[in-house]
Order: structure tokens, then C-alpha cells, then sequence
């Protein structure tokens, strides 16, 4: 009687909301957790941007907006893309959504046939695999270590194509690696792209501003590849705007129009208020974000230093986001002797339950050697959670 069907079955689910709902139940019982396993900023959301809010709510901003979102917005996200991008979209090549998240996966679902395959290179943001299950398509994974600063290389790009292969999935700069592709790197899986004219480029941009290397780089900015390349950005991690929900894709508009028919029918347009300060977001002052962008780094520096320190663990320089993705496989099969350290989820676990540090094991991203810290939190609490972690893994023999 409860059979669930095939697709919801073959997926897995996401680890990084598991570990972070076992941080909060023990949390609740009382134990003293410092939390580096969520992928959000610990900012609030800037006052202008709920100002804006507040003055939507007044303005009586209540009701279905157009499924694509609010022109202000579209117009706003053009604006932006031209002044920060130096790409030239129009409005009807914009399609907002309730989050990044949503529009990448209504790209996926509106582009993806069974047995088509996606080239993810790992370590990969956990949601990806899972939503080209969900299309029915074939994830093909490339894995790129922390020897190569966790990018594909073009050598690489170019082995994993095939004649089934109709999409390339990539993060940059990186969730849960903070690695970051230059312009000529770009340039290298461009100028391979070019001679596979039917794969897509997904280009998820989403910690554009969080970045440690000067200018932001897009593939989009490539030559020949902004006509087959669908840019995913938003207003979460750069405003500190994750609960409000707003992403959006650039694209070609045949790939627009699809993605906004397929959200027409399953979610139609994000939430009203949330369009309306996500514009003021865009179009308003920007020194929010360079200060946001500056503690960022001022943690970054700090973690590393901190990480650095800790016998075992291989660490390299992260110039994104706000994670750093140590190797931690020298402590696979030692046991602190009540348990054996197996793989990368045993080791976040440990390390939950025994240093009360909530992380996020690699194996969740394709990467089973490493595990995911984040560091937005403040400097106290990255201090104490790498004395902990320290004190920790001296007990594993």
C-alpha cells in the first residue's frame, strides 16, 4: 500500500540537511554543538534589502506574480549581469525561482532525456546527481582531486564526452570545495566545447561575490559559449538572503521559455515580497556584500591556518565560497577504541559525537578521501571547533 514510485526512490538524501538536523537534535539535548556543516552565511540580510521588503508588504506586493518573475527583477538581473558580467541578456532570457536550487534543476529537467548523460566533475554540490536521477539521465562523474585543486582539467573533459553526453554541470566558485576556475582555465573546457556543439554548459554561479582572486570569471564569457550556457546566480549566499528564496538562470530564451513552461506548472512564480527586495538587492548599494566578502576571507585565512595545523590532514588553499575540504583518509581504520574511522562519514560523525563539531563527510560529494567544514560562523566559534577537532583525532591510534 505505501509503495512510493521508482523516482523518489532512486534518490538519496541530502546529507548536508541531515547532518545539520542531527547538529539541532543534539542541540536540543543540551550539547554544547558549534555547527560548520551549513552552507549559509551567519550575516543578516542587509537593512536596505528589508526595507524594501517592508515596503513591498505595504505597496501591497500579495499577490501571483508573472511566472518568470517581476520585470523590475528580470530588468534588475540584466542590469547586473552587465555591469558585473559584461554579458548582454534581455529580460525574457531571465526566469526567477524559489532559490538557486530550483533553477537548477528545472534546467536539468527541461533539457535532459532518459540515458542522456551529465558530466559532474567531483567533488560535486551533493543536489546535482540526485536531480539528474531525477530526469532520468545518467550522472558521469570526473573526478578532480585535491592534488589539481579540485578542477577538471580540459584532457579531462574531453575523455568523459560521449555521443549520449548533453550536459556539463559547473560550480565556480565551488560549493564544498571553494576551488575557483580562472578565465584561461575556462578557456581550456571552452575551446574543448566548442567541438561538442550538443552538450549544455549549467554554469552555477552562486558564490560569484565570495571570492578571494579578484574578478569573478563565467564561461558564459567564453567565445562561442554564452548561446549554450544557462548562468544559475541568486541573491542567498552573496545578501545573506538564503531563507528568501530567489534564484534565477540566464539563458538562451528557447531554454528560458522552457524552464518558465515547466515551472508554470509545478511552483509558478517565487514569492512576491522576496522578488521585490532581491531587485533592490541587485540594484542598490554594493558595500554590503565587499564587507560580508572581507570577514569571509579574514575567516578563511584563520581556518587554514588552524586546519594546517592538525597532524593528518592535507589542506589546500580554497579562493571561494566559504568552505575549506581537507583530506582526512590518513585516519581511515584507526579507532579510538569503541570505533573504527572507515570513511569520510564515520569521521564527521566522530567528530560530531566526540569533539561536538557538526561537519559533512566528502563521500556526500564524491569525494571520500575529504570532508566539508564550513566557515561562516564567527572566529570564536572556527578557534574552538579546530581545538576540538585537534583534541579529537589525537585519540584515534
Amino acid at each position: 500500500m505505501n509503495q512510493l514510485s521508482e523516482r523518489l526512490n532512486r534518490l538519496s538524501p541530502s546529507a548536508t540537511l541531515a547532518m545539520s538536523q542531527k547538529s539541532s537534535e543534539l542541540k536540543a539535548q543540551g550539547i554544547d554543538i558549534i555547527n560548520l556543516s551549513v552552507g549559509e552565511p551567519d550575516f543578516n540580510t542587509p537593512d536596505h534589502i528589508k526595507e524594501a521588503a517592508k515596503k513591498a508588504v505595504d505597496d501591497n506586493y500579495s499577490r501571483y506574480s508573472p511566472v518568470t518573475g517581476y520585470p523590475v527583477l528580470r530588468q534588475a538581473i540584466v542590469d547586473k549581469l552587465k555591469r558585473e558580467n559584461g554579458l548582454d541578456y534581455t529580460p525574457a532570457q531571465i526566469v526567477c525561482s524559489n532559490g538557486a536550487k530550483q533553477s537548477v534543476c528545472n534546467t536539468i529537467m527541461a533539457l535532459i532525456n532518459a540515458g542522456d548523460e551529465v558530466i559532474i566533475p567531483a567533488p560535486y554540490w551533493v543536489s546535482y546527481p540526485q536531480m539528474v536521477l531525477l530526469a532520468e539521465g545518467t550522472p558521469v562523474v570526473v573526478e578532480a582531486g585535491i592534488e589539481q585543486d579540485f578542477k577538471i582539467t580540459p584532457a579531462q573533459l574531453e575523455a568523459a564526452i560521449t555521443p549520449r553526453t548533453r550536459m556539463l554541470i559547473l560550480c565556480s566558485p565551488s560549493n564544498p570545495t571553494g576551488a575557483v576556475y580562472s578565465q584561461d582555465e575556462l578557456e581550456g573546457l571552452a575551446e574543448v566545447l566548442r567541438r561538442h556543439e550538443r552538450v549544455i554548459v549549467v554554469s552555477d554561479e552562486i558564490y560569484e561575490h565570495i571570492n578571494y582572486v579578484g574578478a569573478h570569471a563565467s564561461i558564459a564569457s567564453c567565445e562561442g559559449m554564452k548561446e549554450r550556457t544557462v548562468v544559475v546566480n541568486g541573491v542567498s549566499k552573496a545578501y545573506a538572503m538564503t531563507g528568501w528564496r530567489i534564484g534565477f538562470i540566464a539563458a538562451p530564451e528557447w531554454i528560458a521559455k522552457a524552464t518558465s513552461k515547466l515551472q508554470g506548472q509545478y511552483t509558478s512564480g517565487p514569492c512576491s515580497v522576496s522578488q521585490i527586495a532581491a531587485a533592490a538587492a541587485f540594484s542598490g548599494d554594493q558595500t554590503c556584500v565587499e564587507e560580508m566578502r572581507k570577514a569571509f576571507e579574514r575567516r578563511k585565512d584563520l581556518i587554514v591556518r588552524l586546519a594546517k595545523e592538525i597532524p593528518g590532514f592535507e589542506v589546500n588553499e580554497p579562493h571561494g565560497a566559504f568552505y575549506l575540504f581537507p583530506k582526512c583518509s590518513y585516519y581511515f581504520g584507526k579507532t579510538d577504541g569503541t570505533r573504527v574511522i572507515s570513511n569520510s562519514t564515520d569521521f564527521a560523525m566522530f567528530l560530531l559525537e566526540v569533539a561536538h563539531v557538526a561537519t559533512v563527510g566528502g563521500d556526500a560529494f564524491g569525494s571520500p578521501d575529504c570532508f566539508r567544514m564550513s566557515y561562516a560562523t564567527s572566529d570564536e566559534n572556527i578557534v574552538e571547533a579546530l581545538r576540538r577537532i585537534r583534541e579529537a583525532v589525537a585519540l584515534l591510534k
